[in-house]
């Protein structure tokens, strides 16, 4: 009952009242929505409602299941060959045998988007792999996700697919966890493993929280060939709380120019008093 009350209030909260026409808004990415995180008010949408692939935007649906398991987060894990990337093959510095906290593998895929370090924490879970994506869908529902299905943990699946709109839930839930605030918005962290001499230094993979310029409570970048270049934030623009979801942006730095314009366009004509109910 607690869940499908639940799925109902998230569900009224991001009702839309008044969406700016697309033209008024030139973006690069292929759908976007701009809410006001206080009152859920829809300020922008562009094919918000087209289900695509969300790459590692998936991580933190990952984070949040693995929080709301409440697995002691001091837990050393070791990365194993079943963490390798298998799909695209993509690298990690996390060597096979390395060991790390739960805490710090959180810290990783949030932070730096660190595969190994989210197939770790979703391979690790009571039950596995597959109890790990069923908690994602059955979190899914119960946060009103209903155009979302999630496959695995890293996003590094194409089949993991939702909605600009199911995303700006998703971020909003994420945004009650403390530890989900602060991981995705540290600018760096440099972590020591047994086996090396030196720490390994990892950077926030959004330029615009390395260099401090924005307010952001969320981050979180994705990339996959299918899925293009992709953004989610909670951030503040003019003291008040704005959800962002960019997906599908076709260049490198795109992504982040959409934020900006954004940002630039709400604080020019203060849309927040414009879409005032």
């Amino acid at each position: 009952m607690k869940k499908i009350i639940l799925a109902l209030s998230i569900t009224i909260f991001f009702t839309s009242v008044a969406v700016a026409k697309p033209g008024e808004l030139r973006l690069r990415s292929e759908s976007a929505i701009v809410l006001d995180a206080k009152k859920g008010d829809v300020i922008y949408g562009k094919n918000a409602d087209k289900i695509r692939p969300i790459a590692s935007i998936t991580k933190l649906m990952t984070a949040i299941v693995v929080l709301d398991a409440q697995l002691p987060l001091n837990e050393k894990i070791s990365i194993r060959s079943a963490d390798v990337d298998r799909i695209k093959n993509t690298r990690s510095r996390l060597s096979i045998g390395s060991k790390l906290t739960r805490k710090e593998l959180l810290l990783l895929a949030l932070m730096s988007s660190d595969n190994r370090a989210a197939a770790a924490l979703g391979r690790t879970y009571p039950g596995g792999k597959r109890s790990f994506v069923k908690a994602m869908n059955n979190k899914a529902f119960e946060l009103g996700m209903g155009n979302s299905l999630f496959v695995e943990s890293t996003g590094l699946s194409s089949r993991n697919v939702s909605t600009a709109r199911d995303l700006a839930k998703l971020v909003g839930a994420a945004h009650r966890y403390k530890l989900i605030r602060k991981y995705t918005t540290t600018a760096a962290y440099a972590i020591k493993l047994p086996h090396r001499k030196r720490k390994l230094l990892y950077k926030n993979s959004n330029s615009l929280v390395r260099r401090g310029v924005w307010d952001i409570d969320i981050s979180k970048t994705g990339f996959l060939k299918a899925a293009g270049r992709c953004l989610v934030m909670h951030a503040q623009i003019l003291g008040r709380p704005v959800i962002i979801v960019l997906l599908d942006s076709w260049g490198k730095n795109t992504r982040i120019g959409d934020a900006n314009r954004i940002k630039k366009w709400m604080e020019r004509k203060n849309r927040f008093k414009i879409h005032k109910s």
